[in-house]
């Protein structure tokens, strides 16, 4: 009995130990634990623009830490620093007065301030933006994209008081700035303000460089002569003229935009119509500015070519000499795949005309037949070409009547001319091909 008596005062001693130890080393940690970080919270009697509060928490913030970081908590007067931290603030205010301070010591203290505005507040704000040196289809889109700019001025003047508008300035220059990276990083912005109870705010918006300096227009069509498109050039050329001045990442960005806007510029024209033509614009947005129109349609195939042989010696079809040649074709699609035809060939050595009717189908994606006759020599063909690559094409043709044959490889070298390697029963030669 005497041993567990013994046992038990002993647990007991250990345990009060222990538990004052714990005492006191908290009592010490407190009494040497120190101001690390601080932190403030601004509030109004009526609502404060937030850019305008976060600038004036970030002061009193510093004001808070030049005051108490590095400081023993158990040294701090919660009210004379209040008292301190509340003049030192009142004085740099204008436009409203601090109406109560509260600061809570700890290793992170925070200091509340509540603040009362003056008495003649913005009530209202308006934005005028100008868009300096752009037309308007240009203007329209940056409009557009500057459609909420009014609200990065509100959410910082409104419900301010008309004397602490200078208090907006540095956070409203970050806030803009920062707005016009996200919607319009192409542009500048400038502003002056017009303060009031109804505020007017003067927006400038002007370009970045590097803008469009130079334009450099193509029309082709694969379904029509290019010549038919020497009506609408000027046109275009005025059109695309205007992207000239805007910036270069504008115009990337608004690409498709552009493309479109010039495309139904050629096709709502009434000769277009009339053919059913439809354009399709590309784009290649640059200093130096790449534009290619592309006009076709899919009722008609209308093409005007010519062609001078070099280096041909053998007997042609027909037996006549006749290397220069300029042809008319003119067709007609009755279907997607099927298409009826005409053609006529005109020679400068005999200055004479040839015609043929024809019937061309699409057999597969890239391979074409053809059945052709030739009205003046009263004679059939077989033909067809295999488009092996966008520049590349093979092309055989054989007449019934005589057995005669002919190969073609052809190689576009851009869209107005092409180069052919020619092979017949009799000779081998070269072509040169013009597409007018």
């Amino acid at each position: 009995m005497k041993a567990a008596h013994l046992f038990v005062c002993a647990r007991t001693f250990v345990l009060l130990f222990f538990a004052v130890l714990g005492l006191y080393a908290h009592t010490c940690a407190a009494a040497s634990s120190r101001v690390e970080e601080t932190a403030a919270i601004v509030m109004g009697k009526q609502q404060i623009p937030s850019i305008v509060r976060a600038r004036m928490e970030h002061t009193v913030a510093a004001i808070a830490a030049e005051r108490m970081e590095g400081r023993a908590v158990a040294d701090i007067s919660a009210a004379e620093e209040a008292e301190i931290i509340g003049t030192v603030f009142d004085r740099l205010l204008v436009g409203y007065t601090v109406t109560g301070v509260v600061v809570r010591p700890a290793q992170r203290t925070e200091v509340e301030i509540c603040l009362a505005p003056w008495t003649d507040t913005i009530r209202s704000v308006q934005v005028d933006t100008t868009i300096e040196g752009m037309p308007p289809a240009v203007e329209e889109l940056v409009r557009s994209d500057l459609a909420d700019v009014s609200t990065v001025f509100s959410d910082a003047l409104a419900g301010l008081p008309v004397a602490a508008a200078d208090w907006a300035t540095g956070a409203l220059k970050r806030s803009l700035a920062s707005y016009m990276d996200t919607h319009l990083p192409e542009f500048r912005a400038d502003y002056d303000i017009d303060v009031d109870e109804a505020a007017r705010v003067h927006l400038t918006v002007y370009p970045r460089l590097p803008v469009v300096r130079t334009v450099d227009l193509s029309m082709r069509s694969d379904t029509v002569p290019n010549v038919a498109l020497l009506s609408r050039r000027a046109a275009m050329e005025a059109a695309v003229n205007h992207l000239v001045g805007v910036p270069v990442d504008f115009v990337a960005r608004h690409r498709t935009v552009f493309e479109q806007q010039l495309a139904d510029g050629l096709d709502t024209t009434a000769e277009f119509r009339r053919l059913h033509l439809t354009s399709r614009v590309t784009i290649t947005p640059a200093e130096r500015m790449a534009v290619m129109s592309r006009t076709d349609t899919t009722r008609y195939r209308l093409r005007l070519t010519g062609w001078a042989d070099i280096g041909r010696a053998g007997e042609q079809p027909g037996g006549e000499r006749r290397d220069l040649h300029v042809r008319l074709h003119a067709g007609q699609m009755i279907s997607a795949r099927d298409e009826v035809y005409v053609e006529t060939d005109a020679a400068p050595e005999d200055v004479r005309f040839d015609w043929r009717v024809g019937y061309a189908r699409a057999l597969f994606p890239r391979l074409t037949g053809e059945l052709r006759y030739d009205l003046r020599e009263d004679r059939l063909s077989l033909a067809g070409h295999y488009e092996l690559h966008p520049r590349w094409l093979l092309r055989y043709e054989k007449w019934t009547g005589t057995g005669a044959w002919e190969w073609e490889l052809r190689y576009k070298l851009h869209d107005f001319m092409s180069i052919a390697g020619m092979v017949d029963r009799n000779d081998a030669w070269l072509r040169l091909i013009g597409h007018f």
